[in-house]
């Protein structure tokens, strides 16, 4: 019999797949308990309309993600703190502060998990942080950290 998953099931597969299984493990195990729906034409076309829909949705984030990221790599984010004689800063810049700061002067939702930063940065000058949109789009924010006056 052929049936479409609703739920993940070990050792046949993800929702939304159509698997070819035998009758009876179909109606005396997937179905009484919703983890699949006999395949029909019907379930066929909704499955493929669900498919399609999310595969515009993606490519609609993927699009809005591409556009962000040319915006961000254009962004320099300024930073001042206090500093002493060799150019080692009282205190750092964090992932959570770039994120707000994008947040404030640019109007850029953003999570700050999303700002990779290895280390705080402690010191004077221009540095690039990368910043992961998704996992295939990313883009290189400029941060400069100048001495308070």
């Amino acid at each position: 019999m052929r049936v479409i998953l609703k739920r993940e099931v070990a050792g046949l597969g993800r929702p939304g797949d159509v698997k070819d299984v035998a009758d009876g493990y179909a109606q005396n195990f997937l179905l009484p308990r919703g983890l699949a729906i006999e395949a029909t034409a019907g379930e066929l076309k909704v499955l493929a309309r669900a498919r399609d829909a999310k595969r515009a949705k993606q490519d609609r984030a993927h699009a809005d993600a591409e556009e962000l990221a040319k915006r961000l790599s254009e962004t320099t984010l300024v930073f001042r703190l206090k500093a002493g004689e060799q150019g080692k800063t009282f205190g750092s810049v964090t992932n959570k502060d770039i994120a707000d700061a994008l947040q404030r002067e640019h109007k850029v939702e953003l999570d700050r998990t999303k700002v990779h930063l290895p280390e705080p940065l402690k010191s004077l000058g221009v540095h690039s942080v990368e910043v992961r949109l998704l996992t295939d789009v990313r883009a290189n924010v400029t941060v400069a950290i100048e001495p308070e006056r």
